[in-house]
């Protein structure tokens, strides 16, 4: 049987639309298409837990689900609006179900929270388009999330909060300069959730029109030093992805496997689905 995943959008219908408009698919669309090509045989569909009045799964329906996704979002945890807690609410279902759950960026964020942590607004700053020097901690080197990871590997990114106070029962697995836990598992109400701070669904492509969003702002947080040099790079990012065995431009922005092959840069994806939502599946008889 095919598997059957649940992607949660952590946007607001506004900032799907804006995401739409400048990529041509919303995060939890394109999150569904790197699932669907790492799994062939997933089926995926998307809820939207920060709409009002939006039709999402209680308990039974989440259990009917082989592993549950959680995508980034503009929103802040901090902030604690109705958008944002009900996709907290969701989050504990989720936990309850004990389907397989993982989330990037703003996912572990709100798997964090609502384990009993916290998020806070980053004190060392924004980290944006590629985390660099992240490291597996001892826990981190023996958990099947990282498995494959180096030593010290890079990663996409785009965001301005951390999760801050751990919840009661987790595992940090990686960290680096820029946030504490940039890979952890949370355990909560017999549930269990794997995630990343960074972006392992992100392609260059996809982090440089993220960028080309926002350039003025970037430009005046000091980012790049005028829009003719946000150009420059954003063209040569989204040429690297078509080129990838341009060795120049590789050098140039200091950018390995870690990001410019999808095969390692999607690793803790891959990895979920195979030690986690694979053998859940088969434990419920639905493999």
């Amino acid at each position: 049987m095919a598997l059957h995943l649940l992607v949660v959008e952590g946007n607001t219908r506004a900032a799907r639309e804006r995401h739409r408009a400048a990529l041509g698919y919303t995060p939890s669309e394109g999150y569904a298409a790197v699932l669907e090509k790492l799994a062939p045989d997933a089926v995926c569909d998307l809820c939207f837990p920060a709409d009002e009045g939006a039709n999402l799964p209680d308990g039974a329906g989440l259990e009917s689900y082989d592993g549950v996704v959680l995508t980034g979002s503009s929103l802040h945890l901090w902030d604690m609006q109705p958008e944002v807690m009900r996709q907290v609410e969701l989050a504990r279902a989720v936990y309850r179900s004990r389907s397989p759950f993982f989330g990037s960026c703003w996912g572990i964020q709100v798997a964090s929270v609502a384990a009993g942590g916290n998020a806070v607004r980053n004190p060392a700053g924004r980290e944006l388009a590629i985390a660099r020097n992240i490291a597996p901690t001892d826990a981190g080197r023996a958990h099947p999330l990282l498995a494959g990871r180096r030593a010290a590997y890079d990663a996409p990114c785009v965001h301005l909060d951390i999760v801050g106070a751990l919840p009661p029962d987790c595992t940090v697995l990686a960290s680096n300069a820029m946030a504490p836990v940039q890979a952890a598992e949370f355990r909560s109400e017999g549930g269990s959730f794997w995630g990343v701070q960074y972006h392992p669904e992100f392609s260059l492509t996809h982090v440089a029109k993220l960028l080309a969003m926002n350039v003025e702002a970037l430009v005046a947080d000091g980012f790049f030093s005028d829009s003719q040099a946000a150009t420059t790079l954003l063209g040569d990012w989204e040429l690297l992805e078509r080129a990838p065995a341009r060795a120049d431009l590789a050098w140039r922005y200091g950018l390995g496997p870690d990001v410019t092959d999808a095969a390692i840069r999607t690793t803790e994806i891959g990895n979920w689905l195979a030690h986690r939502v694979r053998p859940q599946a088969s434990v419920r008889g639905r493999a």
